[in-house]
């Protein structure tokens, strides 16, 4: 039977390096490091501080590890150079034997991703969005002057839909670039038809290609929900090698959109969720000492789904990246502070996510939004919620910050933090962005949507009560647990509306 390999190292002191070896602090004191077993690529490394939680792999042999002294180690990411400093020779010895010792998987494996979009199946899904398809098509179509006789690179081609509309805007080469075996399928499609005097399909990734000629444009579709997650805008980044001075990337630039957000009823959804590890006698075992994690399990998760506008309580902040000009450096390490003038009085359960592209083109300027007041897009809108709601009175000052740390997942940890200015109310959270949960639009949150619902849970102590530590009291019949005599009527209510016993 194999076990799960973990090892906790406390106080260890970890510092980050620049380009010219200056080093700064990145937690204000030691934290513990976690190191696991992740085969087949080597150890995961995690640092779950909140004000900046790490996850990364470090190579089997050591390959990007370096030994500094007695206690130290250097580590070479692709987002980051960093010095952990052990409390003792023992720890920094016994976490580079971990390393070291690693055994080697000798079976080859394609990343997830190139997996996914390998499929027709979920190029099909892509091609039938319709605003992504059709503004892609117009920006491309309504600026010939960009792409009338010019070499066109297609980064992440997929399909090749996009180099087909660059031929159509009568483009004198398009090379297509695709990491995946849908780059099969794409050659099969430009043969037949007849435009593989025009569209090159080229299989492998864009870090290892080359390509006879620089080229004039660069088209991509690099847009992960909130913009950042599957970290393919980094690649998007890095085909810049290959443009031309004064070429043209589309998209040109990404604006990712945030506000706080009030949703009693998402919020006890999540909550509710944990009520299975409250059971102290589920086919006589205690389940109670998993609840706190599941908590935190829980709640890491961002939500992809949509909703009305109307439930964000101050207007957006927008964090601005220009594709023409950014490294893909940047986008290891994103810090967005935050102030929001509140609009109006309520919970503040969350912050809500969207973005937009912009193709700036010689003729025209085309826009895709995702936002939740444009036609629905297959990466819909992302919400996180805060571990502890907060209230905020109509014109208080909100501050905070969102903080995006590449990880080893081709994702990101997200931090959020937001403050009652002049007040002592904080509340954050602590997410993984590459484990999501897709949440349909069902008739059950309909119901939780409704108004009569939330104004109903608005009086109501439930999530409350987990703030002022009140006794949980177990409702089988309808599966939820309560906080007091006041909560039994809602808790009945919600238990009808999961069993499906109420209609809309």
């Amino acid at each position: 039977m194999s076990t799960i390999c973990e090892t906790f190292f406390k106080g260890v002191k970890v510092k980050r390096l620049d380009d010219e070896g200056n080093s700064v602090n990145v937690y204000n004191k030691p934290v513990v490091v976690q190191l696991e077993e992740y085969d087949p690529k080597g150890m995961l490394v995690k640092i779950t501080e909140k004000s900046e939680q790490k996850e990364f792999i470090v190579r089997k042999g050591g390959g990007n590890l370096l030994r500094v002294g007695r206690k130290g180690i250097f580590v070479k990411l692709p987002t980051e150079s960093l010095l952990l400093t052990f409390a003792s020779d023992e720890d920094s010895n016994q976490f580079t034997d971990a390393v070291m010792k690693i055994k080697a998987d000798k079976s080859a494996s394609v990343s997830s991703d190139c997996e996914f979009y390998g499929h027709l199946e979920n190029q099909q899904h892509l091609m039938q969005d319709f605003t992504r398809t059709s503004a892609y098509q117009k920006a491309i179509l309504d600026n010939p002057i960009d792409f009338s006789g010019k070499v066109i690179l297609d980064v992440g081609a997929g399909s090749g839909i996009l180099s087909f509309f660059a031929q159509q805007s009568g483009a004198k080469r398009v090379y297509a670039v695709e990491a995946s075996s849908i780059a099969v399928h794409a050659a099969k499609l430009v043969a037949a038809n007849n435009v593989d005097d025009v569209i090159k399909v080229l299989s492998g990734k864009i870090e290892e290609i080359q390509l006879p000629e620089q080229v004039d444009v660069i088209i991509s579709e690099p847009m992960g929900y909130m913009l950042l997650n599957e970290r393919m805008l980094e690649t998007f980044l890095h085909a810049k090698k290959f443009l031309k001075p004064g070429g043209k990337m589309f998209p040109s630039r990404g604006d990712l959109h945030v506000a706080p957000f009030t949703d009693e009823a998402l919020y006890m959804e999540q909550f509710n969720k944990v009520n299975f590890w409250y059971q102290e006698y589920f086919h006589g075992v205690n389940l109670s000492s998993l609840r706190n994690p599941a908590m935190t399990e829980y709640f890491r998760q961002p939500i992809v789904d949509t909703f009305d506008i109307n439930i964000c309580t101050a207007k957006t902040q927008r964090h601005i990246i220009d594709f023409q000009t950014a490294h893909e450096t940047d986008l290891h390490r994103i810090e967005i502070p935050l102030e929001f003038h509140m609009l109006q009085s309520g919970t503040v359960h969350g912050l809500a996510f969207w973005f937009d592209v912009a193709f700036i083109g010689s003729n025209v300027t085309v826009w895709l939004s995702t936002a939740p007041t444009q036609p629905l897009t297959h990466w819909y809108q992302v919400r996180c919620l805060l571990s502890q709601p907060i209230f905020a009175k109509q014109g208080q000052l909100l501050t905070g910050r969102v903080l995006m740390v590449a990880n080893a997942k081709q994702s990101y940890d997200l931090t959020i933090e937001v403050k009652i200015e002049g007040t002592n109310t904080v509340s954050t959270n602590t997410l993984d962005l590459s484990s999501p949960i897709y949440r349909s639009e069902s008739s059950e949150r309909e119901a939780f949507s409704s108004a009569p619902f939330q104004k109903f849970f608005s009086s109501s102590p439930i999530y409350r009560s987990r703030q002022m530590q009140t006794d949980w009291t177990w409702l089988g019949p309808v599966g939820v647990w309560v906080a007091g005599a006041g909560c039994i009527a809602a808790a009945v209510l919600l238990g009808l509306l999961n069993a499906g016993w109420l209609g809309k």
